[in-house]
């Protein structure tokens, strides 16, 4: 992959970015996103966003070899502190990520309001996606696309947000299995949930041979595969 050849799943995400916008892309990664948007004339300006001092250079010598220093910012910083006022940021991209992590990164810029409730978000995690729509839903956001595709044989979830005026409440299994997904139920929604459902039998089965029995954990995860078996078999 590189800034003329995104992945796929990184070209997806670039497909929910609208046209004339200005990005911050959090936990950038050489910014090939940004690079690839602005050199496709689908970004005004763009902010790359990392935390750890190797990917920042990557990020700049990547902006400085396409001769975008003018239209792509790189910047040091924690999550959505690379943010600024200025910037006038109206899209946000988070991926590659778990779903906890990209809440916890949302709940910060929230609370120090360098995320101004706004900006699209286009998260892409790469598990966790229920911990995310919790969130989204609890901070009055309503998902407005979903995507899910099949990579290297890896399957990744792509969740769109905006805030709204009409708030929509997600229900627990909308949250569970993202909203537009459990309507449009696509070939790799099929194959992620039949992995997901053999993946909890086996640890209900490990739960209950344990000494040390969790109940409450045991609960909830074969409440989760009553859900799963309710929607492969389209009876929901």
């Amino acid at each position: 992959m590189n800034e003329k050849q995104l992945s796929k799943r990184l070209a997806r995400v670039g497909d929910f970015v609208p046209d004339k916008s200005r990005l911050a892309d959090i936990g950038s990664d050489h910014a090939y996103l940004p690079v690839a948007l602005v050199l496709q004339n689908k970004l005004d300006f763009a902010v790359a966003g990392e935390v750890v001092e190797g990917p920042y250079e990557a990020a700049r010598k990547q902006v400085r070899k396409n001769g975008l220093e003018e239209q792509i910012v790189v910047r040091l910083a924690d999550g959505l502190s690379a943010i600024e006022q200025s910037d006038a940021i109206n899209a946000v991209t988070i991926c590659g990520m778990g779903g906890t992590l990209i809440r916890d990164i949302l709940e910060a810029g929230w609370n120090n309001q360098r995320l101004q409730g706004n900006e699209r978000l286009i998260l892409q995690p790469n598990i966790g996606e229920k911990n995310l729509r919790n969130w989204l839903t609890d901070h009055g956001y309503t998902i407005i696309e979903e995507d899910i595709l099949e990579e290297n044989t890896k399957i990744y979830e792509i969740i769109v947000a905006l805030r709204q005026t009409n708030r929509v409440a997600y229900s627990e299994k909308e949250c569970l299995f993202g909203p537009i997904l459990l309507e449009r139920r696509p070939a790799a929604f099929n194959k992620k949930w039949q992995s997901e459902l053999e993946q909890r039998e086996r640890i209900v089965a490990q739960l209950t041979r344990a000494q040390n029995t969790q109940e409450e954990r045991i609960n909830q995860i074969e409440k989760e595969i009553a859900q799963i078996k309710e929607v492969l078999s389209n009876e929901s």
